[in-house]
């Protein structure tokens, strides 16, 4: 355990910051899952909307940090070809 008084509260701040970044990428994560299962049933305008959706998330995430950009990049990209298959 940390004794000095900046390092017991980057501790703090570090668990915060730590359960945000968890929870942002569990949300784009259910997104993803939604998106493929509108896909899936070939729900052209649900897919649409959720992608528009996701797609938004995921930038935010990659801005903050939260997940790199290739990586977002890279969701982005598959997402945008499987919508453009339904078509």
């Amino acid at each position: 355990m940390a004794n000095i008084k900046s390092a017991i509260k980057r501790i703090d701040v570090t668990k915060l910051e730590t359960a945000r970044n968890k929870s942002k990428k569990s949300a784009i994560k259910t997104l993803i899952k939604k998106f493929e299962a509108a896909v899936e049933k070939n729900d052209k305008e649900d897919a649409a909307k959720l992608f528009k959706l996701a797609a938004k998330k995921i930038d935010r995430a990659a801005t903050k940090n939260t997940i790199s950009k290739n990586s977002a990049a890279k969701k982005v990209s598959r997402m945008a070809k499987a919508l453009n298959k339904l078509s």
